[in-house]
């Protein structure tokens, strides 16, 4: 009897062990963290770095499911919008390209209030004092130049309006690119350009095209000398052998920061939470970073090639000017350069 009874208690013990064991693999791959099920993400990201994200997203929590709708920044809005209107939004987690864009969803109330403890790392101003919303990275729009048609690099934004560069621009549509709606509310507001500059754009001939690759293409295939563009894109082409090169006009750059937010009926908040944590832990910023952006978060650097936002001469307007006005630019610009 007490050989069956001691064998019976080392059984039990084993199967205490192993359990011990199972508890702890568990922990270590992240399948204990709680956060799981499906998350929707929508996003205006190339399809390559907004995979990337996801990667490192899911290799921390790998028990949650991630499902990726990426377009243009004035796409994805339309599709929010299309599924607000039908009463079943589907997005859980956001990000796109500025914070007007932003505003927008923030003044229709389809945003859900969340002030992420990673917050404290990110400059103030770049973060929505409520906490709908909050920068994720720095990203300027500058000047691309193909290095085999220019051989004297310029240093304003004037070269686009230049007899020399008639028919050799191009630029992203603002009604596809976000980057580029927010572009047009700075510049117009600006005294050294205004509605005149984007004139004197259309009388030089300026292309306008869908959305910034669509302008490094062209710029790199030397079918343009010139174009107007988001600086990280232009770093990553360099480092990768395009004959590109980034300027910086002297006039400054705006500024986006491709904000990240959740949406109000998220339907699995804690995963959405959690996605906004990792984005802006030091984690998340350091894969910005290797991906080629300036990160938004202090102590992170930026990529070779790229200017941080304290090097930077930055231009910028009123965020609520500019929401306000965005639909009435859009109208100017169509006038200008038609759609």
């Amino acid at each position: 009897m007490n050989l069956v009874k001691g064998g019976f208690l080392l059984t039990l013990a084993s199967l205490a062990l192993v359990g011990c064991g199972s508890e702890e693999s568990s922990s270590n791959n992240g399948s204990s963290t709680g956060i799981e099920g499906d998350l929707s993400f929508y996003t205006s990201q190339p399809d390559e770095d907004a995979q990337k994200l996801v990667d490192a997203f899911t290799e921390k929590y790998p028990d949650v499911n991630v499902q990726t709708y990426r377009s243009g920044t004035e796409e994805v809005i339309s599709k929010i919008k299309a599924e607000q209107k039908a009463g079943d939004v589907q997005a859980d987690v956001l990000l796109v390209a500025d914070s007007v864009t932003f505003e927008d969803l923030k003044e229709e109330d389809l945003l859900l209030e969340y002030k992420s403890e990673e917050l404290s790392e990110i400059p103030s101003n770049l973060v929505d004092p409520d906490g709908m919303y909050a920068g994720t990275k720095v990203m300027a729009t500058a000047l691309v130049a193909n290095t085999a048609s220019v051989k004297e690099m310029p240093d304003s934004w004037n070269v686009l309006t230049d007899d020399s560069a008639k028919g050799k621009t191009i630029m992203p549509s603002p009604f596809y690119s976000g980057a580029a709606a927010y572009n047009l509310g700075v510049f117009t507001r600006n005294e050294a350009f205004g509605w005149d500059y984007f004139k004197s754009l259309k009388e030089n001939e300026m292309t306008v095209t869908k959305g910034n690759g669509a302008v490094l293409q062209a710029v790199a295939d030397g079918e343009k000398s010139y174009g107007m563009v988001v600086d990280f894109i232009v770093a990553r082409a360099k480092a990768e052998g395009s004959p590109v090169e980034l300027i910086y006009p002297k006039e400054g750059v705006p500024v986006i920061t491709e904000p990240i937010g959740i949406m109000k009926d998220a339907e699995n908040e804690a995963a959405a939470k959690a996605f906004v944590d990792f984005v802006l832990s030091e984690d998340g910023q350091e894969l910005a970073a290797e991906i080629g952006y300036t990160p938004i978060r202090k102590g992170v650097d930026a990529p070779e090639g790229l200017q941080t936002i304290d090097e930077m001469n930055v231009i910028g307007a009123d965020i609520s000017e500019l929401y306000q006005a965005k639909e009435d630019d859009k109208k100017e610009f169509e006038t200008i350069f038609g759609q």
